[in-house]
């Protein structure tokens, strides 16, 4: 689609092919890079579960009609009207009761099809005593929409969520990391049903009630900040499902949750990544993956810590696309994967003398599938047809690839994509790897407004 727009803007007519389903994402991610009216031909249906004879028929008889009919009619015909408007700051749009803000809400699409807390401008403005940020100063631009995040409209949608005021500063922070062009915001929208999610570290966990042991994403303020999350990302951002929202089998909650460094045998998250211990802050991440947690023991003739690492190494297998993880290099596809350990799981592979960075490049060494399980899973569980010698022609698979078919090959591009949390149940053995799709994890420090 991008290409498509950059030629436009340049002069050169050009169409983009979307299949049944795609030609709303694609008006609304064009629309975020600048242009409305974009030329599209959409192919009929699911192209990739079509018989040959039946592509052949829609192309000859259908797509190509279209393609022609948009490059020789007028682009602006083609313009579809943004379903965002811009509003100011304390305007109200709707006074009614609880039943009636609901209904009102709710078919506008700015609920989640959940109950909301109306938001009053008194609600509201008890938020905004804990920011030290003017009501209408813009926070961040977020995509696809490209509608102002401002302390307002956050803060209304975090009153919505059922978020206690004094997570003001949290949820702005949170808006900046998204906003972060090194997040990716602007392609969540695919059918693989990128979830984002936060990560808390530092001081601000015990402050704000923010779990992180057993259940976490279920109690405390985790819930209520991961509601307030998928508000933000629907009612600025402008993700509506099936419109540019297109996870093929929808999206449980957004969810929130906190290392729990008291637990944590290594220095935690966001010190690893740059900051003090005594700095509060959030991490925006993300995940396709969300399932059986496996419990990992022990056994005679192994460690706890062994089983461990070779149990993660078969988990980093099963749970991403591997087609997609194993790309490498500029023109590869780049994207983290978180792994939740619970505290029992973390010390005992501390006790042994692993550091993070020692499970990572374990990791990276051990995460194998034999290339004959690679070449199936991209001829036939990607979306561009090539193999194997042909992606390490292109540069996105390294050279280690062209192996025999029954040889065993690495699937992550370096350690380095692999970030740790400490969380969950402290005496319970279980691991969760959580693939982030196209999403990168960016993390801010939380500013606390001066007088607090």
């Amino acid at each position: 689609m991008r290409p498509a727009v950059e030629a436009e803007k340049i002069g050169i007519p050009s169409v983009v092919i979307t299949t049944t389903g795609f030609t709303a994402i694609a008006r609304a991610a064009a629309q975020a890079e600048g242009m409305t009216g974009l030329r599209i031909g959409e192919y009929p249906g699911a192209v990739g579960v079509h018989p040959e004879d039946l592509v052949v028929r829609n192309v000859e008889n259908v797509l190509f009609d279209r393609i022609v009919n948009s490059l020789t009619g007028s682009r602006a015909a083609a313009t579809a009207a943004s379903s965002a408007v811009s509003r100011l700051a304390g305007e109200i749009v709707f006074e009614g009761s609880f039943e009636e803000v609901n209904d009102y809400f709710s078919s506008r699409q700015w609920s989640d099809g959940l109950p909301i807390v109306p938001p009053t401008r008194e609600k509201i403005e008890a938020f905004l005593r804990h920011t030290d940020c003017a009501p209408d100063e813009t926070i961040a631009i977020l995509p696809q929409a490209n509608l102002a995040a401002v302390p307002w409209n956050i803060a209304a949608n975090a009153v919505m969520a059922g978020c206690r005021p004094e997570c003001m500063p949290l949820l702005i922070a949170a808006v900046e990391a998204i906003a972060d062009n090194h997040y990716n915001l602007n392609n969540i929208g695919t059918t693989w049903g990128v979830l984002p999610f936060l990560l808390v570290n530092g001081p601000a966990v015990k402050k704000l009630g923010i779990e992180s042991g057993g259940q976490l994403i279920s109690r405390g303020a985790n819930p209520a900040l991961g509601r307030a999350l998928g508000l933000i990302i629907r009612n600025i951002a402008g993700y509506g499902l099936g419109r540019n929202y297109m996870g093929t089998f929808g999206y449980p909650m957004n969810f929130t949750l906190a290392e729990n460094e008291d637990e944590c045998p290594w220095e935690p998250y966001h010190v690893e990544h740059g900051f003090k211990k005594e700095d509060s802050t959030v991490t925006a991440c993300g995940t396709v993956t969300w399932g059986w947690p496996p419990a990992i023991y022990g056994t005679a003739d192994k460690t706890a810590a062994q089983t461990a690492l070779e149990f993660l190494s078969i988990e980093l297998t099963k749970k991403p696309c591997l087609a997609r993880l194993a790309e490498r290099g500029p023109n590869g596809f780049r994207n983290m994967i978180t792994i939740l350990l619970a505290p029992p799981v973390a010390k005992s592979l501390a006790g042994a003398g692993y550091s993070k960075q020692m499970i990572r490049e374990y990791l990276y060494e051990h995460a194998r599938v034999p290339l004959r399980e690679l070449e199936f899973l991209l001829k036939y569980g990607h979306s561009e047809a090539f193999t194997i010698r042909d992606a390490v022609a292109r540069g996105i698979y390294p050279e280690e690839y062209l192996v025999g078919q029954d040889e065993a090959v690495r699937v992550l591009p370096g350690p380095e994509v692999i970030n740790f949390v400490v969380c969950g149940d402290p005496h319970r053995n279980r691991v969760m790897v959580l693939w982030g799709g196209y999403v990168n994890p960016v993390t801010l420090k939380i500013r606390f407004p001066s007088h607090e």
